[in-house]
């Protein structure tokens, strides 16, 4: 007990415990300081962990933290917000913002002194997340500004600066969309059954609601149903509709059917042999339809010719330093820096045990005895001793690994935001100057998409009419970190982008690596290895809302398998929490993101071995920690 008193903080600690079971109106209630992050579950809280020095900033987080879990634990009903809950991910995240909003502005109505200390946090963390400096709405998260904007119009108060730029960059949009909608708040926010079908309208009113999923308050009554579904029915003509009257005219005249069936089937053929021969294709045209314009001379992918884009314009393939001003990048990577400072010195020792490995090889290996080369001067003795023994002379052997080249493909996706990308950037930094030492050039990538939840594409879609099956419905961002060809020191700053606020969205991984072994493959050097970071399947949401479940899981193992078939890349995967095996050949899941450096070094170092069972052994199917 004497240690506890010695730690001035822990006063502080045991009386804001205390004040946050009150204000969670629940004794019971376990409060825990942490460093992991902060969070709710069940009855037991954890709070952000306060050090000795009791800075002016940690209180004022550990504070705002503890009053705004309490106000949800207090005003929160768990069962009410499943009822609830939107199916989509963009709709979940913009449910989720609003209910916290919800509880948040209650709290700041009954208990006004919570409403300053969750400012603080909110701006804390709005600093922290680069906020502030968010000029493009599709940098900035929807879901986040809808949150902003619910507690602001609750409550009346303002936000904190960088809160009130995300707020004020979508609130146009979203009072033009929802405004009608929004005007009832202050009636329904103490009812959270209310609450959450006045949400579900907001996210129907953004362009969400096919997203939603069943509604919960639909009727029961058979009678009911059935006249909600007679519409729907009618409403069909282009599917079920069309099915059958095809197939009520074929049973009405089979023979013509099955004549009109040979028309097209030869029509079809026709069709292909004059693509094929690239001629006009305006003979073809039914009478009063314009002419189409000719197909893409490849398809999108090389690895599934069904796989579809809807539209290509809005994609991006760009350098990390045309991203961010490189004042900017510089603050990011001190940013980096000051986060994995601790870190660095384990990967720095990966690496340097990585290096001493390559080395140990790069250092000179001889064949003797050999009938012409360099004069072998240990050997000279015999022929002293024994004129008539002939010259021995030695050859140096070549070292496979000296003419090589190393891709690093990163995941950018939201999910890996935190320590996961932190770790990830840090690793890439260290082991892409450690492969420099040893000759070996690498490239550094990452791949996410521009906006969440589909950017212009999506909205293109939207305007032209909502094709089926559109295909990839988001806009692609492929960033460019560092260049084979470009040195470590030149390109450092670079990798700080990944701590810029926004940056992270979705991810489409099939894309990406396919993205990535163009470039890599006709590459000039006699060895490439490409290896994949990520924490998870590929997603998003508004490509998969309207395209079967396995769209884009299907089309990352069709690319996995055209990169393996082809041979020109080495390629290997390390999931992190996620198991990748099921996907690539060679591969290796980790359970804590802090395992990632010696993973990253235990695969590149087992590539370079030179004993073929020792590699084998160690890039076998198999999952580390």
């Amino acid at each position: 007990m004497a240690q506890n008193s010695d730690n001035p903080a822990d006063p502080f600690k045991k009386a804001l415990a205390e004040a946050t079971k009150v204000l969670a109106d629940d004794p019971e209630l376990t409060v825990s300081y942490s460093v992991d992050p902060a969070g709710l579950t069940g009855d037991a809280m954890r709070l952000p962990q306060i050090s000795r020095r009791m800075t002016r900033d940690e209180v004022l987080q550990a504070r705002g933290t503890a009053d705004a879990l309490a106000l949800r634990h207090r005003y929160h009903d768990a069962k009410t917000h499943a009822r609830y809950n939107p199916a989509g991910e963009m709709a979940r995240d913009l449910y989720e913002a609003m209910e916290t909003a919800r509880c948040e502005a209650i709290g700041a109505r009954e208990m006004p002194g919570t409403a300053g200390n969750i400012d603080a946090k909110i701006g804390a963390e709005a600093d922290r997340l680069g906020y502030g400096e968010i000029t493009d709405r599709a940098d900035a998260p929807l879901a986040t500004a809808a949150g902003y904007l619910v507690r602001h119009l609750a409550t009346g108060r303002d936000l904190p600066a960088g809160a009130q730029n995300v707020m004020g960059l979508w609130r146009d949009f979203i009072e033009s969309q929802a405004g009608d909608t929004l005007g009832t708040i202050q009636d329904i926010l103490a009812d959270q059954t209310e609450f959450a079908r006045f949400a579900r309208e907001v996210i129907r009113d953004l362009g969400y609601g096919d997203q939603l999923g069943d509604d919960p308050d639909a009727p029961d009554d058979d009678q009911d149903e059935d006249a909600e579904t007679s519409p729907d029915e009618d409403e069909q003509p282009d599917s079920s509709g069309q099915d059958d009257s095809d197939e009520n005219d074929s049973e009405a005249n089979p023979e013509q059917s099955q004549e009109e069936q040979q028309d097209e089937a030869q029509a079809q053929v026709s069709m292909d042999d004059l693509a094929d021969e690239e001629m006009s294709d305006e003979a073809e045209l039914p009478e009063g339809e314009a002419p189409m314009e000719p197909p893409d001379a490849h398809p999108v992918s090389d690895a599934d010719p069904d796989y579809t884009v809807y539209s290509t314009e809005y994609d991006e393939e760009i350098r990390a330093e045309e991203l961010a001003e490189p004042v900017e990048l510089e603050r990011l990577r001190a940013y980096l820096d000051q986060q994995l400072d601790p870190l660095k010195g384990a990967v720095s020792r990966l690496a340097n045990k990585l290096q001493r490995r390559l080395q140990a090889q790069q250092s000179r290996s001889w064949e003797f005895d050999r009938e012409e080369g360099i004069l072998d001067a240990g050997r000279l003795a015999r022929v002293v001793a024994n004129p008539t023994t002939p010259l021995s002379f030695k050859v140096e052997k070549d070292m496979e690994f000296r003419d090589t080249v190393v891709t690093l493909l990163l995941d950018n996706s939201g999910s890996m935001r935190g320590r996961p990308i932190s770790i990830a950037a840090i690793c890439a930094d260290v082991l892409a100057r450690t492969l420099e030492r040893c000759s070996v050039k690498v490239e550094i990538l990452g791949f996410t998409t521009r906006a969440w939840k589909g950017g212009q594409s999506r909205e293109a879609w939207l305007n032209e009419g909502r094709a089926q099956l559109p295909g990839r419905l988001n806009d692609l961002r492929h960033i460019i970190y560092k260049s084979a060809d470009a040195p470590m020191r030149r390109t450092r700053d670079n990798l700080g982008l990944m701590m810029k606020e926004g940056l992270l969205k979705e991810n489409i991984d099939g894309e990406a690596l396919e993205w990535a072994h163009r470039r890599l493959a006709p590459r000039k050097e006699a060895r490439k290895i490409l290896m994949v970071i990520s924490d998870g399947a590929p997603v998003d949401d508004s490509t998969l809302s309207v395209n079967p479940a396995n769209y884009l899981e299907k089309h990352l193992r069709d690319v996995i398998a055209m990169v393996e078939r082809r041979k020109a890349v080495e390629l290997l995967a390390i999931g992190i929490g996620h198991d990748v095996t099921r996907y690539y050949e060679r591969a290796v899941t980790i359970t804590d993101v802090d395992q990632l450096a010696g993973a990253m070094t235990e695969q590149l170092a087992a590539l370079f071995d030179p004993d073929p069972r020792a590699r084998a052994r160690v890039m076998g199917i198999r999952k580390a920690g």
